[in-house]
């Protein structure tokens, strides 16, 4: 049964058939603004591609078998694990650092942290691509790079096309849950004589990306209205550049060999020229003679296609002209008898088009005369393949650059690439991109992305099973090498010290993640002067990671780290007139106090960001009285394992923060049942991250408990906020009662006025459970009367107690003399000596 009303066309989720999409293209400019209104995460596409990737690369997979059905005749199943490799999120991902700048460039940021000026790249809008029909992988790759800088696509393949980018494109489009990518994939298939369509797709295009020769552009072009970025993708010519030791070796002409057989010559970065560093006609020919003899050498072409008429015919006519002017003594002709290969001397040096199919021109051309002879004929070209010395090759690499040539390669990688390589000389996401702009007042001053106050980046839920550290730890074997390139131990507070491995790509993102989140807390890099009191060694990431975070916003600093000489810290404090301290609360309540008469006669120090611990109400309120402090702000809230997770701003107090919404998701699970918590509730808290190359960091159980803030924060972000309540650990059981250390330190603090740390200490002597409690003497509360208030004032302790199946103790000790990490210096809560 014949098909009257083929499907040949995919609009933005849908196959239709050519009535339909003639309507629809009538209504384009409609569409593509429906389009633009919904947001397209990085993220989104990221994920999708990244899956569609592996199906692409497995045999096996339902997908790869679909898409294998649409494959070119003569073309086999390589062609799928090529396009894979492309769309795995490493090479995505790399692909956006390098020719954007990160893995996020739509996003409004400051490039300069000292001004409230925000640089982002925007989408032009809508990309026309109009793919070529002989080269199968060019057409969905060029909507992926439409697609990575945002717009909408529409692409036109060639009516003798198969369905490939079109159904390919669709099984992207499906693996996003959000519908964007749907919205912004049109794929169509007509002949290029149907220029009314042609017309119609190109009218309200913001950019036209053609792929072809001069005709196939030309024929484009007519269609292009005025303002239009014009992306030309054309032909383009290469050529090899021997020096004379080079043209000597036997090495570089198997080289040479296998650059003029590789895809016979098909591609744009094949050699069509081998120039000499010579100006003696004989050399030329003898070299043409030795290099002949290699090529015929060679294993016969894979694919055994005929060669069309035209061909054929270009082919001849190259050849009997070479052949007549031997009698000019221009040119010699070496074939091979069976005519599957052949070079033609010739002893001008202009450049000279090949007519491909194993077939070489060799010239003389001195690099005296390397410009003036390539330079008319820039606008083609691409690879010059480079074979000399060291001296040489860097010479000649910088006159070719400037005879117009965008790409130098060593002879025999001249089809090779790398990851994120320039085409044609420019970065194709940059020519699909607006850099723009937005200058904001004093308003923003703590405004570190302009999206927070606009909109919350959505992402599908989490799913699969939940990871503790042991799980990570075990994943951590399994991390390629490549990604596994920074190592960190964590301080090992709640338990043994554990290894964390980053690339330095992800430890970048991370350390941006945490400048912002720092702007938002009030640090100004314009005037603060500030000292990191981080404790620094043993694999101990915080003072290297503050030193970064720093190092982007650029602050002043003086990375001084924790040391236990706290008079010459305090000297140094004052001389470089230091007004802002980055350092562990415990070891800045010591320094402070250790040092009161000085620092409070200098009396400059104006504000603290702190991590890995919190200061109580009561230690906020003594700093600000006792020392001036104006501002006390958690600097993150964050793990060794995920990096930064939250931040606080200007209107959060205690242990509330925001999440870092662009890097985590985060789910509030019930503290003993894998099921959320009901809005408001306290619960275990559960992070995803995406900002992890080579590691799957999905639903990890961090250790800590919070609950999530309803309602807007009034410092205008969107993201969500959350409050800390604790760690899992600081929940004890003790003589059959939970008793968490954070009521200990509340009660202690609101009925005693106690305002110094506080540690537990859990042992027994066999009979019965001991809790000592232990606080410093200059807390401003006596051992007395903190027990007292903590047995008046805690039920479950008091129970205990009375049932005598606990013995509490309060004594004072000297801060310097509680348990800490040997790292960090972090106090441990909790010290739990019961055997």
């Amino acid at each position: 049964m014949t098909v009257q009303n083929p499907q040949h066309h995919y609009w933005q989720g849908a196959f239709v058939d050519d009535a339909e999409a003639g309507r629809r293209l009538a209504d384009l400019p409609a569409a593509v603004e429906a389009a633009l209104a919904t947001p397209l995460e990085t993220e989104t596409l990221l994920a999708a591609c990244d899956t569609l990737g592996a199906a692409l690369r497995d045999p096996a997979h339902p997908v790869h078998a679909r898409l294998a059905a649409h494959l070119p005749e003569g073309e086999d199943a390589t062609v799928l694990a090529e396009l894979g490799a492309f769309f795995s999120r490493e090479e995505l991902t790399r692909k956006l650092r390098r020719e954007l700048g990160g893995t996020a460039p739509q996003r409004l940021g400051r490039p300069d942290a000292k001004e409230t000026v925000y640089e982002a790249w925007a989408p032009v809008g809508l990309v026309a691509h109009i793919a070529p029909g002989n080269a199968v992988t060019v057409a969905p790759l060029s909507v992926v790079e439409g697609l990575l800088a945002g717009n909408v696509n529409v692409l036109k393949t060639s009516s003798a096309d198969t369905l490939l980018a079109q159904h390919l494109l669709a099984e992207l489009a499906a693996l996003d849950p959000t519908g964007a990518i749907a919205e912004r994939v049109i794929v169509l298939r007509f002949p290029s004589s149907r220029q009314e369509w042609l017309g119609l797709m190109c009218a309200p295009a913001d950019a036209v990306a053609v792929w072809g020769g001069e005709a196939a552009v030309e024929g484009v072009a007519a269609h292009v209205p005025p303002g239009c970025r014009l992306v030309e993708w054309g032909h383009k010519i290469s050529f090899a550049y021997l020096t004379r030791d080079a043209a000597q070796d036997a090495t570089v002409l198997d080289a040479l060999a296998s650059d003029v057989c590789l895809h016979e010559q098909q591609a744009c970065s094949s050699p069509q020229v081998v120039y000499l560093d010579t100006e003696d006609h004989d050399e030329v020919f003898a070299f043409a003679e030795r290099f002949a003899a290699v090529l015929a050498g060679m294993p016969p072409a894979v694919r055994q296609d005929e060669l069309g008429p035209a061909e054929e015919a270009e082919l001849t006519t190259t050849e009997l002209m070479a052949r007549l002017e031997e009698h000019l003594g221009l040119t010699r002709v070496f074939a091979a008898p069976d005519g599957s290969c052949r070079v033609l001397a010739d002893t001008r040096a202009a450049l000279t088009a090949s007519p491909l199919h194993r077939s070489v021109w060799v010239k003389p051309l001195p690099r005296k005369q390397l410009i003036a002879t390539l330079r008319p004929m820039r606008r083609y070209l691409q690879t010059a393949g480079i074979a000399g010395s060291t001296a040489d090759v860097a010479e000649l690499s910088r006159t070719a650059l400037a005879a117009g040539v965008t790409r130098v390669t060593p002879v025999g990688a001249m089809l090779a690439s790398y990851p994120g390589e320039p085409h044609d000389g420019v970065y194709a996401l940059q020519r699909y991109s607006r850099r723009v702009a937005v200058q904001a007042d004093a308003r923003f001053t703590t405004t570190a992305c302009l999206d927070d106050l606009a909109r919350t980046a959505e992402f599908p839920p989490p799913s699969g099973p939940l990871l503790d550290k042991a799980a990570v730890q075990e994943l951590n074997r399994g991390v390629d090498a490549r990604d596994a390139e920074l190592y960190f131990r964590s301080g090992g507070s709640t338990g043994t010290p554990a290894l964390s491995l980053f690339s330095y790509d992800d430890y970048d993102t991370q350390m941006h993640a945490a400048a912002r989140g720092l702007l938002a807390a009030g640090y100004d890099p314009k005037h603060d002067r500030t000292a990191n009191l981080f404790y620094c060694g043993g694999m101990y990431g915080g003072f290297i990671s503050f030193f970064s975070i720093l190092e982007r916003l650029g602050g002043v600093q003086m990375p001084m780290a924790a040391g236990p000489d706290h008079r010459a810290t305090a000297e140094m404090l004052v001389e470089y007139e230091v007004d802002t301290l980055f350092g562990m609360p415990s070891y800045l309540w010591q320094l402070l106090h250790e040092q009161a008469d000085l620092l409070r006669g200098y009396g400059g120090i104006r504000k603290i960001f702190y991590g890995g611990e919190h200061f109580t109400e009561e230690q906020r309120r003594t700093l600000a009285e006792t020392f001036g402090i104006e501002c006390i702000r958690s600097i993150t809230y964050g793990s060794t394992d995920l990096g930064p997770l939250g931040y606080q701003c200007t209107e959060s107090s205690g242990s509330v923060h925001h999440l870092h919404a662009d890097l985590h998701t985060l789910e509030i699970l019930h503290p003993e049942e894998d099921r959320p918590v009901e809005p408001g509730e306290t619960g275990r808290l559960v992070f995803t991250t995406r900002a992890r190359r080579g590691q799957n960091l999905d639903r990890y159980v961090i250790g800590d408990l919070g609950r999530a803030l309803p309602g807007p924060c009034p410092c205008g972000s969107r993201s969500p906020r959350f409050e800390l309540l604790g760690r899992l650990g600081d929940v004890m059981r003790v003589a059959t009662y939970f008793l968490n250390h954070r009521r200990f330190t509340a009660i202690a603090e609101q009925d005693c006025r106690y305002r110094g740390e506080l540690q537990i200490v859990l042992s027994n002597d066999g009979t019965r459970e001991r809790l000592t409690v232990r606080v410093e003497p200059t807390g401003g509360a006596e051992p007395a009367a903190v027990r007292a208030a903590l047995l008046a004032g805690y039920a479950e302790l008091r129970t205990a107690v009375e049932e005598r199946l606990l013995d509490l103790v309060v004594e004072a000790v000297d801060g310097a003399d509680f348990a800490r990490t040997a790292t960090s210096g972090k106090l441990r809560a909790v010290v739990d000596e019961r055997r």
